[in-house]
């Protein structure tokens, strides 16, 4: 197996019409709900939305955070705070969970809500989910509901069209498809694809798990090589993952099955088995 690097690229046609309506849409809404997938937040940051939302409230939520380090989304939160706007962690499978967002879209539009109130009116306020492939959004609406409205999954682009629904306290909230933008970086591109968000049949596997690999060996090896019963030795990622090949009995006509390895080590790091991972490590890209 050699470590050789191929582009990833995945833009499918329904994202393009996804970013036209989010354009429409966003002026009808109040606040925008922006869920980030914790273990890569600032990958998961759309630079198409920037110019879309301009001046509108955001709630970041960093999402799928009891996968992630906890010291670095404690970091990160402080980050997207900083920015003005709120910024909340959750585990949108908790039920219930997302009730601090209800709490949040009544304090980012309160001035609106006392101007109508001295009227006299109630109104319902609007607010738009957005995020990338796999972040979690339908989840959390379906955990603001409390009963399933929007179609989720554990694989990008289950959601294909904008829907509203309606929660039961004066809110609505719009559920957009995951979005990506044509060209992101190698290093945005590796971690997206490694927490799920560009499909995996786009991608090559073993490369891939050579990536999360050396970041591993770098950053969490403790717990990676606990993971897998392995001594720390100065072999290379490839070796590594042929140990594993060994360890699991995963061998095809009598050689390792780096496929088939590869797919269980990303299986154990997006189901957390190797620990709390975080792929965005707040010092290495914030320069303050």
């Amino acid at each position: 197996m050699q470590d050789n690097k191929s582009k990833i690229n995945w833009f499918p046609g329904h994202m393009t019409k996804a970013l036209r309506e989010m354009e429409v849409n966003v002026k009808a809404v109040d606040v925008v709900i922006y869920v980030l997938d914790a273990r890569a937040p600032y990958s998961c940051l759309n630079p198409k939305f920037t110019k879309i939302l301009g001046a509108k409230p955001i709630i970041f939520v960093l999402n799928k955070a009891d996968l992630a380090d906890d010291s670095q989304t404690k970091l990160w939160q402080q980050y997207f705070a900083k920015t003005g706007n709120i910024c909340i962690t959750l585990n949108s499978t908790y039920t219930n969970s997302g009730k601090v967002i209800i709490s949040a879209i009544h304090t980012l539009a309160q001035k609106k809500l006392n101007k109508y109130a001295n009227k006299g009116v109630n109104i319902t306020l609007r607010a738009m989910v957005i995020g990338v492939p796999n972040c979690g959004k339908s989840t959390l609406i379906n955990n603001l509901c409390g009963r399933y409205k929007a179609k989720t999954g554990d694989k990008p682009s289950i959601t294909r069209n904008t829907q509203w629904v309606k929660l039961e306290n004066m809110i609505e909230l719009l559920d957009t498809p995951g979005t990506l933008w044509p060209d992101f970086s190698e290093k945005t591109a590796t971690n997206l694809a490694i927490i799920n968000s560009v499909k995996d049949d786009i991608v090559d596997q073993g490369e891939l798990c050579i990536d999360f690999i050396n970041f591993a060996l770098k950053t969490y090896k403790t717990e990676f090589l606990s993971r897998y019963d392995l001594q720390d030795e100065d072999i290379t990622a490839v070796e590594y993952l042929e140990k594993i090949c060994d360890r699991r009995k995963f061998l095809l006509k009598g050689e390792p099955d780096y496929e088939r390895a590869a797919r269980a080590v990303l299986d154990d790091f997006r189901k957390c088995r190797i620990g709390k991972i975080t792929l965005d490590r707040y010092d290495s890209i914030v320069r303050e």
